[in-house]
C-alpha cells in the first residue's frame, strides 16, 4: 500500500474518531455502549495505521 493511500485512510479514520467522540457525548445511554465500542475499534485501527505510516516513512 502506498504512503499516499495510507495517509488518506488515516485522515478518514481521524474524522471518524472525531465524529464518534462527538456522537458519544450526545448519545442516550442505550446507544452509548454501541458508539463506545465502534469508537474503540476506530481508534485502534487509526493507531495501527499511524504506526504503519511511520514505518514506511522511516
Amino acid at each position: 500500500m502506498s504512503v499516499r493511500t495510507l495517509a488518506q485512510e488515516l485522515y478518514a479514520l481521524e474524522r471518524k474518531v472525531e465524529r464518534l467522540s462527538h456522537e458519544l457525548e450526545q448519545a442516550s445511554p442505550p446507544r452509548k455502549d454501541e458508539i463506545d465500542l465502534e469508537l474503540l475499534r476506530a481508534t485502534a485501527e487509526r493507531d495501527r495505521l499511524r504506526a504503519v505510516l511511520r514505518a514506511k516513512k522511516g
